[in-house]
């Protein structure tokens, strides 16, 4: 079942997966996924702890536990999701340990409402890696232009980061400038660059899905054509300027001091449009280096019928361009829709966080104990 995942793991792709509950620690589930599946890595987010929690699965004694403190909804979510990520890095640790810290890692994200404010963002990554307390922990920093400037300092302060929710090139090119800028920070503070560590977060499936949406809306032969094209060559563009960055004078000094590349991470790479097949952003974005967290379905799709056949990347970028110019031809703005994308991707975080604490905060009223 996993000669895919495993030759996938071969190439140089780290797998990830894309989910956390209390149900898949306590289970065995996840140390499961780590023995049978290739599983190096967890990452999470607002709308995967909203549906964990919702779900309720294992939360009902930590919530009765936490309406008995009387604590504050935001501290409630706090405690409880930390808690998951703690329990999945102690189940990761030996990976951890065998990778020389660059798998085995879980990430947790900052409070998406803070998504547009450098200082609070700064500050709760702060907070977060205080509390997780685990080396095996990235602090998720979305990548927007408030983003940016966070990410430099929390590497600054020697934390390691994901940075999420990166759809443009350019903005690709920004946040690994601003990793650069957090290990310059670090090197004049005396850190050991070894121990810090990052991945960017370049989101696939969603690219696809807005600019279809543009495509179809048009409906020439030539919209048709270019279907389900766009964020495979977005991806593949952003390996591309990965490889520059990374073969720069400024990183080789950094490197010479013992920091780590800040890999490429593939993320939403559940296929969106049953039209196309359910490993499309497994199969054609391999290349050494990088990791892809993916959903359960799409762990298990790679598993049973993936199509592994080596790099599907590098030597594609001459096509990848041809590909983003011919939207563009189209009237299709890329530069419109990676912003649209951005706006939406922090909205849903958002929403997601939102109803969290609505549903935690009526969990933890119907658990409050009666006075007296």
């Amino acid at each position: 079942m996993t000669d895919a995942l495993k030759r996938l793991s071969e190439e140089g792709v780290a797998i990830w997966l894309d989910d956390l509950s209390r149900k898949r620690i306590t289970s065995g589930n996840l140390a499961e996924l780590i023995d049978d599946s290739h599983v190096v890595g967890v990452t999470t987010n607002p709308t995967i702890f909203q549906k964990a929690i919702s779900g309720g699965d294992g939360y009902e004694q930590q919530l009765t536990d936490l309406a008995a403190r009387k604590v504050t909804v935001d501290e409630a979510i706090r405690m409880i999701t930390t808690a998951d990520v703690r329990d999945a890095a102690d189940i990761l640790r030996p990976v951890f340990d065998a990778t020389g810290g660059q798998d085995g890692r879980v990430s947790i994200e900052v409070d998406p409402r803070l998504a547009h404010n450098t200082r609070a963002t700064v500050a709760e990554a702060k907070q977060l890696a205080w509390l997780v307390d685990r080396p095996n922990t990235l602090i998720k920093i979305p990548a927007t232009k408030a983003g940016l400037p966070a990410i430099a300092e929390t590497i600054g302060n020697g934390i390691s980061v994901n940075v999420t929710l990166i759809f443009s090139l350019e903005r690709y090119r920004a946040v690994m400038d601003a990793y650069l800028t957090g290990l310059e920070k670090a090197r004049e503070k005396g850190l050991d660059l070894s121990l810090i560590h990052s991945v960017a977060s370049f989101f696939v499936s969603r690219v696809d899905t807005e600019i279809d949406k543009r495509l179809d809306a048009l409906g020439t032969p030539e919209a048709k054509a270019l279907r389900g094209k766009a964020a495979l060559a977005n991806a593949r563009l952003a390996y591309q300027a990965y490889e520059e960055v990374f073969s720069t004078d400024r990183w080789k000094a950094l490197e010479k001091a013992g920091a780590n590349k800040q890999r490429p991470l593939w993320a939403s790479t559940g296929v969106k449009d049953p039209a196309y097949k359910d490993t499309l952003y497994v199969d054609d974005l391999v290349a050494p280096n990088t990791v892809n967290t993916m959903p359960e379905a799409t762990l298990e799709a790679t598993a049973d019928h993936g199509q592994i056949t080596g790099d599907t990347i590098r030597g594609t970028y001459e096509q990848a361009r041809a590909e983003l110019d011919a939207l563009e031809k189209l009237g299709i703005s890329y530069d419109d829709v990676v912003q649209v994308l951005e706006d939406e991707g922090v909205e849903k975080f958002e929403a997601s966080w939102n109803d969290l604490l609505k549903s935690t905060e009526a969990e933890l009223k119907r658990l409050t104990p009666s006075e007296g």
